[in-house]
């Protein structure tokens, strides 16, 4: 849908900014709302008639509304509930974190505050604040804001600053019909951007069943199967074998060998080189050819076909040595796995360990877990299927096949999504600064 432009246009006197139309005004954002900064944080009682309750941090302001999910309470005084208590439509503003983030106050709570890491602003002579909220999410994706609080260090967005953004004043009643324009438009959009989610989610799952069915079940609907002796995981093909990692793959510990980084040296793959299906070493850190032939001794060298596992804050992540790689040797919180026949399938094993097989037992061994960690022996001990050296093949070229269909699909919705994404910005950014008229949409 195109829309018409504004029959006449005035230099804004703003560099970024540009032309709007002639009836409106640019001014600073306190010439028509009253910004205020919330309360510091009072852990405990100070006076009688101090009361606790409810208030907002920065991490409780986001683009789709205020998080309620963790709210925290501290003590406030009568005369900060006179001054601080929110009213429904307070337009809220982070002061820190992701400075400028905003979102409208709905009354989400019967009574709330807000903390100093968040501005409170209050439309005044008939002004608009969901109108103003399409404008700071405009200037927030032009970088407009990151730039006025210098990004390069602890970036704050305080009151004043908020005060002294630059705003588009359009007639009272213009500011409502544009917000209101807006609110139709971009729930549209909204909708089908989450349908496209929804979609994702659909196929993730379906994805994941298929691998699943494929690595217990196999290819062969007819198999006659047995039971597994583990209750989660059913039935198996009566001809397939089932047990410990070990049993199948060597398992090898990388420990820690401490090492000098160099600009121009030897690949090491950790955590952050193993999270697709091949070791990725790009932007990998680098060692010296003195370090590199101590971290490849006893067996670590990576070879072709060999899997890197992660076992420590990325557990479960899994990436495959091709044979185009260059050398690397091991990093930090990663062990090696190799195949102890040479006809077993990397490729397989690989999907045995994306599969619901490895999820649902690292799911149960990190219960009660503060962090994500394992140990080389709980590896060790990862229950697998292993079907006979040619079926596993068989079914990796399967799963190869299958996974690049979902995977194709899913970038798909993902490329609709970030169009629409676009289309969103580009539309509240052309409403609120004036580029399109809206008024008789």
């Amino acid at each position: 849908m195109s829309f018409p432009r504004y029959p006449k246009y005035k230099d804004s006197g703003v560099e970024w900014l540009g032309q709007v139309p002639e009836h409106w005004v640019v001014a600073a954002l306190k010439r028509g709302f009253d910004v205020s900064l919330g309360k510091m944080l009072q852990p405990e009682s100070s006076g009688a008639d101090d009361e606790l309750l409810p208030y907002l941090r920065a991490a409780n302001i986001q683009w789709d509304g205020v998080d309620t999910s963790d709210i925290k309470q501290m003590w406030i005084s009568g005369r900060d509930r006179a001054q601080l208590r929110l009213a429904g439509g307070d337009l809220l503003v982070s002061e820190g974190g992701d400075v400028g983030r905003s979102c409208l106050w709905v009354n989400e709570l019967e009574e709330c505050y807000f903390q100093n890491s968040v501005n409170r602003v209050r439309a005044q002579r008939g002004n608009s604040n969901r109108y103003l909220y399409y404008w700071m999410s405009t200037i927030k994706d032009k970088g407009y804001i990151d730039v006025l609080c210098n990004k390069s260090t602890i970036a704050h967005f305080t009151a004043e600053k908020v005060a002294a953004v630059p705003v588009t004043f359009p007639p009272s009643a213009e500011q409502a019909r544009i917000a209101a324009f807006l609110d139709r438009e971009t729930a549209k959009i909204d909708e089908l951007v989450a349908e496209q989610e929804r979609l994702m989610d659909l196929l993730k799952e379906k994805r994941q069943a298929v691998i699943s069915h494929a690595v217990t079940k196999g290819l062969n609907p007819k198999a006659p199967l047995k039971p597994s002796g583990i209750e989660w995981l059913g039935d198996i093909p009566a001809h397939w074998d089932i047990g410990p990692l070990k049993r199948y793959w060597s398992v090898t510990d990388c420990k820690h060998v401490t090492a000098d980084f160099v600009e121009d040296g030897i690949p090491l793959a950790s955590i952050r080189e193993v999270q697709s299906r091949w070791v990725v070493l790009e932007n990998a850190k680098r060692t010296t050819e003195f370090f590199y032939e101590q971290l490849i001794e006893g067996g670590r060298k990576p070879l072709p076909g060999d899997l890197i596992f992660s076992r420590n804050a990325t557990v479960g992540e899994v990436a495959q040595v091709s044979a185009g790689h260059p050398r690397f040797a091991m990093g930090q919180d990663v062990v090696l796995l190799r195949k102890i026949l040479p006809e077993f399938s990397s490729d397989y094993l690989q999907h045995v360990i994306r599969s619901p097989i490895i999820i649902q037992q690292l799911a149960n061994m990190m219960i009660g877990s503060t962090f994500k960690r394992i140990n080389v022996e709980e590896i060790r001990s990862f229950v697998v299927p292993a079907s006979p050296p040619a079926e596993q093949t068989e079914i990796a070229l399967f799963l190869e096949r299958e996974t690049e269909s979902f995977d194709t699909l899913t970038a798909e919705a993902q490329r609709a999504i970030d169009l629409l994404q676009e289309r969103r910005t580009a539309l509240v950014s052309a409403a609120v600064t004036g580029q399109i008229d809206v008024r008789n949409t």
